[in-house]
């Protein structure tokens, strides 16, 4: 027995899913952060940060990813996102990782991230996100360069800056293609709802990767602000870039609800 695939109105347009991006490129730059300064920060989720090692004071570190993607050709249409991202733990209270090896598991697919901020400069796009997949986007403008060989990403919101990155060249890594299979779990809170979507990455192309390489200003406003209050790591951990992304958003699943009966 067949079963017809899920679909959602969005402005006046059906989404049927899972949704497809045939083309994207984005660079990111992960940087560690103060774990109880994203506890804080994330609390209402309900999930916890992922430690990847201990602290000289305080609670240890997690990963804040910090990544520019140019959504070139999807079911949702041309438009840029800017996303801030942390490594969590399993929501069912799994076992977590406490070493720096859990690095791995990110590359893997093993790992969890939420989305814990989600700028874009699409209409449509911010529809579809809240609407379908709970994530939390917001209206933004975007100037980014995917083509030089410093990769660099300014966004700002109401005139004024809110976060510029540059990620430098890395070293070539392994192109991948739908017979790896990996899956990324990521999660999102909106309107007192977590959620998990897994995105199937079904090929990557021109990566480059390296140690460090990447350079942060912080602007003015909620999102600048928060990233100060974490504590970020002087210097990234890791730079990364990808000239060339396909994958699919799946449906997502509720994992908790806060919303009041």
């Amino acid at each position: 027995m067949s079963t017809a695939p899920i679909a959602h109105q969005i402005a006046g347009t059906t989404v049927t899913m899972p949704v497809h991006i045939r083309d994207a490129r984005c660079f990111v730059a992960a940087f560690t952060a103060d774990v109880g300064a994203v506890t804080t920060a994330i609390a209402h989720t309900g999930l916890s940060p992922l430690r990847i090692r201990p602290g000289v004071t305080g609670e240890g570190r997690t990963l804040c990813m910090l990544v520019f993607v140019d959504y070139i050709d999807g079911d949702l249409g041309p438009y840029n996102e800017f996303g801030v991202c942390f490594l969590v733990n399993p929501p069912d209270g799994g076992p977590a990782s406490g070493s720096f090896s859990s690095l791995k598991s990110l590359v893997a697919g093993d790992a969890r991230a939420l989305v814990h901020h989600l700028p874009v400069d699409g209409e449509f796009t911010l529809a579809a996100g809240r609407g379908i997949w709970g994530f939390p986007k917001t209206l933004a403008d975007f100037t980014v360069n995917h083509d030089a060989a410093t990769k660099r990403g300014t966004v700002h919101s109401d005139g004024q800056l809110v976060v510029d990155l540059s990620v430098r060249r890395g070293i070539s890594m392994p192109a991948s293609s739908a017979s790896d299979n990996v899956v990324l779990h990521a999660y999102s809170h909106l309107d007192g709802i977590t959620r998990a979507t897994d995105w199937r990455l079904t090929e990557t192309t021109g990566t480059r990767t390296r140690v460090g390489g990447a350079k942060l200003t912080l602007g003015s406003g909620p999102i600048a602000d928060e990233l100060r209050a974490l504590k970020l790591s002087r210097h990234a951990l890791m730079a990364s870039s990808v000239d060339h992304i396909s994958m699919t958003f799946e449906e997502p699943e509720v994992v908790t609800s806060l919303r009041s009966t």
